[in-house]
């Protein structure tokens, strides 16, 4: 963000609730000057969603929003949420794996990387 020349205070941080999604989304609706939010989970995101709802805020006509997770109910948020989906049946494999291996032969753990993928929906939009 500082390389971007954004502000500290529009980097806010949420406890994973829909409630401090709602709280973010208040002080950033009061703002007026956001263009696109990225949210750290989907429960985050339905609270901001309400909250610029409730200030006028359109999503995705004046911000585009992006959630994390991809939860089953992200489909039906209203708009349908754009977020980032994550393979955790594919995690939870390799560190299977990993774990059965380093018991196994003594190996040294490694980094494990699962490519998320974008499920781009409705609320996101390009600028006007």
């Amino acid at each position: 963000m500082a390389a971007a020349g954004l502000a500290d205070d529009l980097l806010l941080e949420g406890d994973w609730s829909a409630g401090s999604g709602y709280r973010m989304g208040q002080k950033l609706a009061a703002k007026r000057t956001v263009t696109a939010v990225f949210v750290g989970n989907d429960q985050m995101a339905l609270g901001l969603l309400r909250a610029f709802s409730e200030a006028g805020v359109r999503v995705p006509q004046d911000v585009s929003l992006v959630g994390f997770d991809d939860q089953p109910e992200a489909a039906y948020f209203t708009p349908p949420l754009t977020t980032v989906r994550q393979d955790f049946e594919e995690l939870g494999r390799r560190c299977m794996d990993m774990m059965r291996t380093q018991i196994e032969d003594g190996a040294a753990s490694s980094t494990i990387v699962v490519d998320p993928e974008l499920v781009v929906r409705a609320s996101t939009s390009p600028l006007p």
